[in-house]
């Protein structure tokens, strides 16, 4: 099964904000998800960026995010190299941004299951998120110029949410591969 995210919206394809069709008595149809607001992406981002320093350290960036699916990107650095002799990335640096990624996809579900909500009291849900089991492969090794990682939230329960992430090379090809349960509440 090929679960990856070739394109975030690719599997939620829907028509912009205000062109959804109406019924009688001026109720609207029930939609798909709608894309976050530009102050709740900046929050996401500036906690996911900023704040947590970690992803600092690996140079961690957000370069999709819509409620469906995340993406990110680390550009290789001295700092990362696992295996000095053929400049292969460090495994814990690919289960920690898997792990954060997978976190990501999880505030991204959270936000969209709440779009009710202002986006700064959304950002305020995800105080108490935690990783409470992580399971990685790794399948191929991680060398590389850049590598992309992805991750979508399979099930979003009340108190526990389960993800599906990928580490991905410059080619495009699965490097390794994770799956993560995260405490929400």
């Amino acid at each position: 099964m090929d679960w990856r995210l070739p394109s975030i919206r690719a599997a939620h394809p829907c028509p912009p904000p205000g062109t959804y069709p109406r019924v009688s008595m001026s109720k609207t149809v029930p939609v798909a998800p709608q894309d976050f607001e530009p102050e709740f992406i900046a929050g996401l981002k500036s906690i996911f960026e900023e704040k947590i320093v970690f992803n600092q350290v690996l140079g961690l960036k957000i370069t999709a995010l819509a409620p469906d699916g995340v993406v990110g990107r680390i550009d290789m650095k001295p700092e990362l190299v696992g295996h000095y002799a053929y400049n292969r990335i460090h495994g814990g640096v690919i289960s920690a941004g898997l792990d954060a990624m997978g976190g990501l996809a999880v505030m991204a579900a959270i936000g969209a299951k709440h779009m009710d909500e202002a986006p700064e009291q959304r950002l305020h849900r995800f105080a108490k998120l935690g990783t409470i089991d992580l399971r990685i492969d790794y399948l191929r090794p991680g060398i590389g110029s850049h590598f992309e990682l992805r991750a979508q939230v399979l099930r979003l329960g009340s108190r526990v949410a389960t993800t599906r992430m990928e580490f991905l090379g410059p080619d495009g090809q699965i490097m390794s591969a994770g799956a993560a349960a995260y405490i929400v509440s």
